[in-house]
């Protein structure tokens, strides 16, 4: 089992580590430039260029069924999925075979609507709360205990 963490945007890296140290789980922090991490032995670093998804892409060829991905990119959630790999949002909601589709669909439309929006604020995301953590390290344990399970 392994933890891929698509860095350069995540804010629950320090709660993966905690969690990576009780369960004894390697995690491997993908980025596009040089960021600290612990120094442990179960916290590695990939720094991979930084052309357009290149972190994606590094992330999504190594996914496989024994795998945890956390990201909030759609496309590459969908990727590591077709691979096997179960997927978390740092917001804690995972991404399931019943829910890919319908986010990667609001992703397309919501970039219409930004590239038709000239001048136009049309919003974004909600600001990242306590509430969102939390459930992240709900989702995350609850993703460990199944895969242990099988």
């Amino acid at each position: 089992m392994q933890i891929f963490i698509d860095a350069d945007a995540c804010p629950v890296k320090d709660e993966v580590y905690k969690v990576a140290y009780r369960y004894e789980i390697p995690v491997c922090v993908v980025s596009n430039s040089h960021m600290r991490i612990p120094r442990h032995p179960l916290i590695s670093r990939q720094v991979v260029s930084d052309s357009f998804d290149a972190a994606d892409d590094y992330i999504a060829e190594q996914a496989h069924g024994r795998m945890i991905v956390i990201t909030a990119d759609i496309l590459l959630a969908q990727r590591c999925m077709k691979s096997g790999s179960m997927v978390i949002a740092p917001n804690g909601k995972p991404f399931t075979a019943d829910s890919i589709g319908a986010a990667v669909a609001t992703r397309a439309l919501m970039a219409d609507l930004r590239a038709g929006a000239v001048g136009e604020n049309i919003g974004g995301p909600p600001p990242f709360s306590k509430t969102d953590r939390s459930r992240f390290l709900s989702a995350l344990d609850l993703a460990i205990t199944q895969l242990k399970k099988g």
